[in-house]
């Protein structure tokens, strides 16, 4: 697996934008990824509450770092791709913000299945942000496709 801090070095050189947001990967394992967000005047809206796309940006590494860590596990050159998102928004998000992606499994197998055939594969994968005191704030689900190159 991709550790956290390798993460954390993507995005400051590929990703500045998701980097100066103040958005860090906390923790990955094989099954799931938690990245985590602080609430600051930088990444404010304008009703005192972090702006949406950063929670989009926190949520989106929480599942693109499982699918970039089983990718570079695979050995094998894979393109990925997010293909749809949704989005909920349920409470004002203040203060630090931690958003978990579970679906490492499904997204290893998805990579697996892509390498063995070379077909086109997508999934769903769902991020759950939840605030200081376990409240949820928001959820997204995005839909990545990912193929074998050449």
């Amino acid at each position: 697996m991709i550790s956290a801090s390798k993460i954390n070095t993507f995005t400051f050189f590929k990703l500045p934008s998701c980097w100066w947001s103040g958005v860090r990967a906390i923790r990955i394992s094989e099954k799931a990824c938690e990245v985590s967000v602080k609430h600051r005047w930088f990444n404010q809206n304008p009703f005192n509450s972090m702006y949406f796309a950063v929670q989009a940006m926190a949520a989106e590494l929480s599942t693109g770092a499982l699918v970039m860590s089983y990718i570079k596990e695979s050995n094998a050159r894979v393109s990925m791709l997010v293909a749809n998102n949704e989005a909920t928004f349920t409470k004002k998000a203040t203060g630090r913000i931690t958003f978990t992606c579970d679906d490492g499994l499904a997204i290893k197998e998805a990579i697996e299945a892509t390498v063995a055939t070379g077909d086109g594969q997508t999934v769903w994968m769902e991020a759950t942000g939840v605030n200081q005191d376990g409240v949820q704030v928001s959820k997204f689900r995005f839909e990545w496709t990912v193929k074998k190159k050449g």
